[in-house]
């Protein structure tokens, strides 16, 4: 029997405390995972993996969880997602980035990233999940084109899930003086208007979008996984939208394609 094809999942995952806060984003990633088929597998695309020179997969049968931060309360640091790996499925995602080089990882846990959106989702921790990292030697034109070549796990029951903000710049916010910068909301409804129309053009080529784009990017990281699963929705997958909140230079702005 041939597995029903999985969405793709883009979550704005903000502070780690998200995922032992009771709060609304939380509760609609628990909710969001009850509304998707459930998956065989995770791959996730975490905007805290970077690596130069080739991608990375985490190929460990049991992944720790990686606290990868500080000065957060020891509740944080407690917790733990004990998801198993796939290293089956890491030899996959090596296999479709072919011929680019893709490093198996012997050791490699779960960020941030990962297990802070996934406890809420899953909190059984039973699903299997592999983390790829994002290559920051590679054009913004590669990360997108990486998930059209990824796309064929969708028709394997696996799950890609992007990990990151649309907007996410906490250097150039005013925290004492408190609001959100108008560049914020302005640029967050610049991208989703571009999802929606699946103009990915412009969003690959997101230095050309001005200084809106300039200010909710200033650090591409946590916006590269968005095109991750841009490349791998289809024309004719539908779009959903959760989470679609803007504060300070964070965007918690979540989609749900196919």
């Amino acid at each position: 029997m041939t597995a029903a094809r999985m969405p793709v999942l883009f979550l704005g995952h903000g502070s780690p405390m998200n995922a032992i806060e009771d709060n609304s984003w939380r509760r609609s990633w628990a909710e969001a995972a009850l509304r998707l088929p459930r998956p065989k597998a995770i791959l996730c695309v975490s905007a805290h993996w970077e690596t130069r020179g080739a991608s990375a997969v985490s190929a460990s049968p049991a992944p720790e969880t990686i606290h990868d931060f500080g000065g957060f309360p020891q509740a944080l640091f407690d917790v733990r997602y004990p998801a198993p790996g796939d290293p089956a499925l890491a030899a996959r995602v090596a296999e479709l980035l072919t011929p680019d080089p893709v490093v198996q990882h012997p050791t490699r846990g779960l960020d941030h990233g990962a297990w802070s959106v996934l406890l809420p989702m899953y909190p059984d921790a039973d699903v299997p999940v592999v983390q790829l990292s994002l290559d920051r030697a590679r054009p913004a034109a590669w990360h997108h084109a990486a998930g059209r070549r990824l796309a064929a796990l969708r028709d394997e029951g696996v799950l890609i899930v992007g990990s990151g903000d649309i907007v996410h710049n906490l250097r150039d916010v005013d925290f004492r003086g408190g609001g959100t910068p108008a560049w914020a909301p302005r640029f967050n409804a610049t991208a989703k208007a571009l999802i929606e129309a699946r103009d990915h053009g412009p969003l690959i080529d997101f230095e050309a979008l001005g200084p809106d784009a300039a200010m909710a990017i200033n650090s591409a990281e946590h916006y590269l996984p968005l095109l991750y699963v841009l490349g791998a929705a289809t024309a004719d997958d539908a779009i959903g939208w959760f989470n679609d909140d803007v504060f300070a230079g964070i965007s918690m702005t979540s989609v749900v394609m196919g």
